[in-house]
């Protein structure tokens, strides 16, 4: 299994559900924080059908939850993310 690059650039492409709602395009300098914005600030419905795209192989819903529960995760998670 290829190791996850926390650092590289990535890009997120919301639900399309929830497409005419404040959930837009949004491109990050780095994984690490897309992948928090991700889990700890959008509502946790809108992680089905969520894409993040780092080096040209994208991860959705439950892929992104499991890179912020992994080990190698390198922010502090917040207390209260689900």
């Amino acid at each position: 299994m290829q190791k996850f690059s926390y650092d590289a650039a990535a890009e997120v492409y919301p639900s399309r559900r929830f497409a005419k709602s404040l959930a837009r395009y949004r491109r990050f300098d780095r994984a690490a924080d897309a992948i928090r914005y991700i889990i700890e600030e959008m509502p946790p419905e809108w992680l089905i059908g969520t894409m993040i795209d780092v080096n040209g192989k994208r991860r959705e819903g439950n892929a992104i939850r499991a890179l912020y529960d992994a080990a190698e995760y390198p922010l502090e998670r917040a207390s209260t993310a689900a």
